[in-house]
């Protein structure tokens, strides 16, 4: 794996944690509170995945076309969902999560085929 694409993929998956905390966090930890104070967590983590995610686009943009980043940003955002709604958030694991992967992975295929 190239030093861009590996550098991309950790900076995508630290990205990811925190925008998945801060989209769905609240909704356990806050669910008692106002949502504007919510809100105003929630954008407070959502700037630290900002600081992550935007070099991540940018590093990755040299390596990959748009559409291939945009692919692997939503394969990671579902690989580090999942284990969020399980274990944070005490969701039950559904076969709905292997077929949501597959359709996830099928794409990964398509967008990268071919690719140099």
């Amino acid at each position: 794996m190239s030093g861009p694409l590996l550098r991309t993929i950790l900076l995508l998956t630290a990205s990811n944690v925190f925008m998945t905390y801060a989209w769905y966090g609240h909704l356990k930890n806050l669910s008692g509170r106002p949502w504007y104070l919510a809100a105003l967590v929630s954008w407070g983590i959502a700037l630290l995945e900002y600081l992550l995610q935007v070099p991540a686009n940018r590093i990755g943009s040299t390596t990959m076309t748009l559409p291939q980043l945009k692919m692997l940003q939503e394969a990671i955002a579902l690989t580090v969902f999942v284990p969020f709604a399980v274990l944070y958030m005490k969701q039950p694991v559904r076969l709905d999560f292997v077929w949501a992967g597959l359709c996830i992975m099928g794409a990964m295929y398509f967008m990268f085929r071919g690719a140099t």
